[in-house]
């Protein structure tokens, strides 16, 4: 077998672990919190006997193990079940909904990647210099705001300083390409803002390592212009950790916009997920969690696969 093809094999291997041991997590951490479907149902004033006959018309009165095994077994098959609120299909539902967070993790990536690019190679290219220091000062700025900190201020300056932006990003059903962008536009400003400085300085960084390089102080003395040696012998050899964090970063783009999603009304999977872990709704936070953990680890074991292709050595490490 081939050993990259071995490797893939392993990752995938201990990623379905991972994606287990993550269920199980879930399930146990909506467990502990206080009070149930039931009684988000049927409210505080709900009489003993109400309760009783709903969670047993539920399956709540089942052991919460065999409950959990219930669930396991129908995801094996493909089926995610239904919603114990609505009874809604849960997978329907997070196919519509998973479209709307593609969609907003698709349009920050596109603006954050090369903007995070272009800034690290500059950084880089004036590496102690006024453009390094200014570019390093003002992206470490926006990724220590918390985010919805960083929402609140962009809500504030886009719709009441310069009313050019609605607060809400509502999207929905048939809505044209541009009106749903325009839509968009304030939640894809604050995600920008959040993964522009990981990979502008994972950028820097792995640029000026390549710069201690015997071949590039060679281009050098042979008069190659900066910017053509960066780009051209540098950036290549640096591609590795680079696209590492590029990765991480489009994968917390879909799995950790649930706060961005919640302040701007984003009808996606974040906004799905708080709006039934509030009612406990234990088989779609389930779901959620779930398709938010195989996006994730699924990105990162792509980034490994890219880091081992790119560079000898992981691929031969003995």
């Amino acid at each position: 077998m081939h050993p990259i093809l071995k490797l893939v094999i392993q990752r995938l291997a201990l990623g379905l672990l991972l994606l287990l041991a993550i269920s199980a997590v879930i399930f146990l951490g909506v467990e502990a919190l206080p009070g149930d479907t039931a009684q988000a149902i049927l409210g505080q004033s709900a009489t003993p006997q109400a309760l009783a006959n709903l969670r047993e018309q539920m399956g709540l009165n089942d052991p919460a193990l065999t409950r959990y095994f219930h669930w396991l077994g129908g995801v094996v098959t493909g089926d995610l079940g239904k919603s114990l609120t609505n009874g809604t299909d849960i997978a329907t539902a997070i196919g519509q909904r998973l479209g709307n967070t593609l969609f907003l993790a698709g349009c920050a990536a596109v603006i954050a990647v090369p903007l995070a690019l272009t800034l690290g190679l500059i950084a880089a290219r004036y590496a102690g210099k006024w453009p390094d220091k200014l570019i390093s000062a003002v992206t470490l700025t926006t990724i220590s705001l918390p985010e919805f900190v960083a929402a609140y201020f962009v809500i504030y300056l886009l719709t009441q300083v310069f009313p050019i932006f609605q607060p809400v990003a509502m999207v929905f059903p048939g809505m044209g390409f541009w009106a749903k962008l325009n839509a968009v536009a304030l939640p894809v400003i604050v995600l920008v803002m959040v993964v522009l400085a990981h990979m502008m300085r994972m950028t820097r960084a792995a640029i000026l390592n390549v710069m201690q390089s015997a071949y590039i102080e060679t281009a050098e003395l042979k008069g190659v212009p900066p910017m053509q040696v960066i780009w051209r012998h540098a950036f290549p050899n640096a591609i590795a950790p680079i696209v590492q964090v590029v990765v991480l970063n489009l994968a917390y783009l879909v799995v950790g916009v649930v706060v961005v999603e919640v302040v701007f009304g984003y009808n996606a999977l974040g906004q799905y997920l708080v709006d039934h872990v509030t009612k406990r709704d234990l088989p779609v936070v389930q779901a959620v969690g779930l398709v938010f953990a195989a996006v994730y680890i699924g990105l990162n074991i792509f980034a490994d696969v890219v880091a081992i292709i790119a560079n000898p050595r992981l691929r031969h490490p003995k």
